[in-house]
C-alpha cells in the first residue's frame, strides 16, 4: 500500500505541467498607473533603510567596543567581532526578504535587481525606480545612524566600505565579483519558478539560503573591502561619511556587483536552465521551416 502511494505521489510530480513565465518586457509604462508598484517602491526603500540602519550600527558599535584608546577602556577580544557583523548583514537580509518578498520581491540590493533585470524577470522601469528606492533607502539609514550616533559615526569609519590596506585593486574586485556571484546565483536558484512547482516547500524558505550566502560572503571579504555586494549599501555610506578614501574606492563597489550579477544571472538561465540550448533549438527548427 505504502508502495502505490509512493509511486502515484512520483507520478503526480513528473506529470506535472510546468512552463516558464514569459519574460516580462523591457519597458512596461503600464506599471507606473499601478499602485501596487509604488507600494513595492515603498517597500524597497523601506527594507534597505532598515538594513543599513541596523548593520552599520553594528560595525560602528563593534570598533567602538575594541577601540583600546577610547575613554570607555575598549577591549580587543570585545563586540560582536567578525561573525557578529556578518549575521547582522546575512540576518537582516534574511528578516527583510521573507518581509518584502510577497510586496516587492525582496530584491533591497541594485545588483540583484540588475541580475533579474538582465533575466527578464523585471522591466527597465521597475529595475531603474528600484534601484532609485534603493540607493534613497541606504543613504536614509545611515543618516540616520549619524543622527543617534553622531559621537561614534565619524571615528570609526562610518561604516564606509574601502578597500583594506594590502590589497590591490584587483583583489578588491575580484571579491566583489564573486560575493555578489554567489549571491545573486542563491537568489535565482532560491525563487526558480520551475523548482518552487517542484517543491511547494521552497518559496517557503527561500529567505534563509539568501541571507546564509550573504552571511557566508561577509565572513570571507570583509577582511578585504569591507563586503560590499550591494551597491545601495556601500553609495548611502560614502554619501553620509563623505570622505576621499570611500569615494576613491566606490567605482569598485558597482562594477564587481554588477559584473557578478551579470555572470550569475547568465550561468543561470542560460547554463542551469538550459536556455541556450532552448534557443538554439527554436533558431534550428525556425530555420528548417
Amino acid at each position: 500500500m505504502g508502495k502505490d502511494v509512493g509511486v502515484a505521489e512520483h507520478g503526480s510530480f513528473t506529470a506535472k505541467d510546468y512552463h516558464d513565465p514569459p519574460p516580462t518586457p523591457l519597458i512596461d509604462a503600464e506599471e507606473l498607473t499601478k499602485w501596487s508598484f509604488y507600494r513595492a517602491l515603498i517597500a524597497e526603500f523601506i527594507a534597505t533603510l532598515l538594513f543599513l540602519y541596523i548593520t552599520v550600527l553594528t560595525v560602528i558599535g563593534y570598533k567602538s567596543q575594541i577601540d583600546t584608546t577610547a575613554a570607555h577602556g575598549g577591549d580587543q577580544c570585545g563586540g560582536v567581532g567578525i561573525l557578529g557583523i556578518a549575521w547582522a548583514f546575512g540576518g537582516m537580509i534574511f528578516v527583510l526578504v521573507y518581509c518584502t518578498a510577497g510586496i516587492s520581491g525582496g530584491h533591497i540590493n541594485p545588483a540583484v535587481t540588475f541580475g533579474l533585470f538582465l533575466a527578464r524577470k523585471v522591466s527597465m522601469v521597475r529595475a531603474i525606480m528600484y534601484m532609485v528606492a534603493q540607493c534613497l533607502g541606504a543613504i536614509c539609514g545611515v543618516g540616520l545612524v549619524k543622527a543617534f550616533q553622531r559621537s561614534y559615526y565619524k571615528n570609526y569609519g562610518g561604516g564606509a566600505n574601502e578597500l583594506a590596506d594590502g590589497y590591490s585593486t584587483g583583489v578588491g574586485l575580484s571579491a566583489e565579483i564573486i560575493g555578489t556571484f554567489v549571491l545573486v546565483y542563491t537568489v535565482f536558484s532560491a525563487t526558480d519558478p520551475k523548482r518552487s512547482a517542484r517543491d511547494s516547500h521552497v518559496p517557503v524558505l527561500a529567505p534563509l539560503p539568501i541571507g546564509f550566502a550573504v552571511f557566508m560572503v561577509h565572513l570571507a571579504t570583509i577582511p578585504i573591502t569591507g563586503t560590499g555586494i550591494n551597491p545601495a549599501r556601500s553609495l548611502g555610506a560614502a554619501v553620509i561619511y563623505n570622505q576621499k578614501k570611500a569615494w576613491d574606492d566606490q567605482w569598485i563597489f558597482w562594477v564587481g556587483p554588477f559584473i557578478g550579477a551579470a555572470i550569475a544571472a547568465f550561468y543561470h538561465q542560460f547554463i542551469l536552465r538550459a536556455g541556450a540550448v532552448k534557443a538554439l533549438g527554436s533558431f534550428r527548427s525556425s530555420s528548417h521551416v
